[in-house]
């Protein structure tokens, strides 16, 4: 890739001196604002290590020992979401550079800017399956944005400025160096690249979007009278939080996000439906089937979103709004395609509104509002209480009424969809692993936003089975004391793998009961000298959440619920998103006159009701 320097910051040197390809790295992330690097030293990355030393004794760069590479990507991918910067994380050669390709990947999948360093062998070794030696150039390859070997200490400074602009331009994603162990302690003229100083020929994301189709989607929002927006993590990514809302409440147009997008729009607007999808709230999937024009905001109509993808939106025109060229028309072709920046687009659509001079009819979208607000009241989400157990969703909404303002972190079953039904978020203020769905990437997440953000109350929501993919790194929670709150919503289960096992498998729990040989969870954080907690019934919750909320340090919260609840409502494997199991049953249905019976599954409905709650048919 060729690249020039566009400009140079005033009072920097060109003349070159003689510094080592490890030096020339180090000076490079500072010239870029990285403060933190989240890593494992190893054989082939000691160069730099030896290097990093110097730069933390200076106080200039603090590296954070993870207990495993992954934990370390998973780290700077948190750091990355909460902040908007780029993550970097540190491995070796071999099995330290292969232990972070789950965290690469989940990155690529969710579109986070990291720089992912790699030690390898030195270069008369590479190809001679040397001791640690692996092609991590090759097997990244699916899931970077772009990949680099260093073979000349003198080209250092120039790839980290491209890895870095590459990182964080167009659509965001990860970029790995890979440096041999010689190419670091060899020694070049070095002369410095300062950040954001490279023009890369050939590479020029597309920002702005086309003026003609900015027009013709405000035209068909003005014609529409049931729209909605579907909003991704695109909008996060582009800091398009205020446009978006001014958009909605400019037409009064309902808005529903992806997991990726929770907190790009306030969940407590009145026009907010919060997520749609496979365990998205009820009214806004019957929303999503039911609209005239669906307008898509930095989203990729992922298969857990749409359900049966021919019949997602069916009746709806579609606007789609995206940097990224190939998701436009990739799952679903749209009549108006707008591809640039989010923040862009939306501020040229606002301006435009304004220029036409023209204003949103008042009542457009009145009768549609009504209708989503109908079954807000009849679909809401469910909070079950049973007399002898806490159910998960009573744990989640109490954690989030205690911390309304936290950043929270997930893992991925159950309890991530239930944190994302019942936690209202900020912007950057939700992160979980979206596309790839990575068991323990939870606690190093929050590891990451916690270093990133010292002042915020940072708290992981993990299930008993993904906590214990990852739960080494307690161990660095305890070594820097990083203040992450862990809270365990354990049912015995993989969750979600039960749940599916129930619904789909007759009832097989093939390899899913997680007890035999679960640990002590408070016995486990005291041994690594974090403060262990245990929560068994509802007269403890309130009280032991506020302990540790109040307490100073990393804790483990244990919360043991119900072993059996399910997470609805539930769009089954090839339906479409109206046709959601475990809807609540109304109450009006035991009072009411008048009745009418589901052609599918026959069961009693009130006449007001649009679909069956039992089989989400349409009536």
């Amino acid at each position: 890739m060729q690249s020039q320097v566009i400009s140079k910051t005033p009072g920097s040197s060109t003349t070159p001196t003689r510094r080592t390809g490890a030096f020339a790295l180090m000076d490079s992330l500072h010239r870029h604002g990285v403060t933190h690097i989240f890593g494992y030293p190893g054989g082939a990355i000691l160069p730099i290590y030896d290097e990093l030393y110097h730069w933390e004794t200076a106080g200039k760069i603090q590296h954070i020992l993870v207990r495993h590479e992954q934990g370390a990507s998973h780290a700077a991918d948190g750091y990355a979401r909460a902040t908007g910067k780029v993550g970097v994380c540190f491995a070796t050669s071999g099995p330290g550079a292969t232990n972070l390709v789950t965290g690469i990947a989940t990155a690529h999948m969710d579109s986070i800017p990291l720089i992912c360093v790699t030690g390898q062998v030195a270069r008369p070794a590479i190809g001679s399956d040397a001791f640690q030696e692996t092609d991590i150039y090759g097997i990244t390859l699916p899931v970077v944005k772009h990949s680099y070997v260093v073979r000349d200490p003198a080209d250092m400074a120039r790839i980290v400025a491209e890895a870095f602009h590459i990182a964080s331009t167009g659509r965001p994603g990860p970029v790995l160096i890979d440096i041999p162990k010689d190419v670091g302690l060899e020694e070049c003229d070095y002369v410095p690249v300062e950040a954001n100083t490279l023009k890369l020929v050939g590479y020029r994301p597309t920002l702005k979007g086309n003026p003609r189709q900015i027009n013709q989607a405000l035209n068909l929002i003005r014609q529409a009278r049931r729209p909605l927006l579907y909003v991704g993590g695109g909008t996060i990514a582009a800091g398009a939080h205020d446009e978006l809302r001014q958009l909605a409440e400019i037409f009064q147009i309902p808005v529903t996000t992806t997991l990726m997008g929770k907190g790009a729009f306030d969940e407590s607007h009145p026009l907010s439906l919060k997520m749609l999808g496979m365990h998205g709230t009820a009214y806004a999937n019957f929303a999503v089937s039911e609209c005239d024009l669906l307008i898509a905001v930095g989203a990729r109509f992922d298969d857990r979103v749409t359900g049966k993808l021919d019949q997602f939106a069916s009746h709806a025109q579609v606007i789609h709004i995206d940097i990224d060229p190939a998701e436009v028309g990739k799952n679903r072709s749209p009549q108006v395609p707008i591809v640039g920046d989010v923040r862009r687009v939306l501020q040229d659509m606002l301006r435009r509104y304004q220029e036409m001079n023209i204003s949103a009819e008042p009542n457009q979208t009145q009768e549609w509002l009504a209708r989503i607000n109908r079954w807000r009241e009849d679909y809401p989400l469910h909070v079950p209480e049973y007399p002898d157990s806490l159910s998960p969703q009573e744990v989640i909404v109490e954690v989030g009424r205690q911390a309304p303002k936290a950043y929270y972190t997930t893992d991925v079953g159950q309890h991530q969809m239930w944190a994302a039904q019942f936690l209202n978020n900020g912007p950057r203020q939700w992160i979980s692993s979206g596309g790839l769905g990575t068991m323990g990437y939870g606690m190093p997440a929050a590891m990451g936003v916690q270093v990133a953000l010292p002042d915020q109350q940072v708290i992981c929501i993990a299930g008993d089975a993904s906590i214990q993919m990852n739960i080494q790194e307690l161990g660095t929670l305890a070594q820097y004391g990083i203040n992450v709150k862990t809270v365990i919503i354990n049912n015995g289960w993989q969750g979600m793998v039960r749940q599916w096992q129930q619904a789909f498998f007759g009832q097989r729990y093939s390899s899913s009961n997680m007890e035999v040989g679960m640990p002590d969870f408070v016995q486990l954080a005291q041994a690594y000298e974090v403060k262990g907690m245990i929560v068994t019934s509802r007269d403890e919750l309130q009280d032991a959440i506020a302990q540790m909320l109040a307490y100073d340090g990393p804790v483990l919260l244990d919360v043991h619920v119900t072993k059996d609840e399910n997470c609805y409502p539930m769009v089954a494997p090839g339906k479409s998103n109206a046709q959601m199991i475990g809807l609540p049953e109304k109450a009006l249905l035991k009072n009411a006159t008048e009745l009418i019976y589901c052609s599918n599954c026959g069961a009693k409905n009130v006449a007001s009701n649009n679909f069956c709650p039992e089989c989400g048919t349409k009536l």
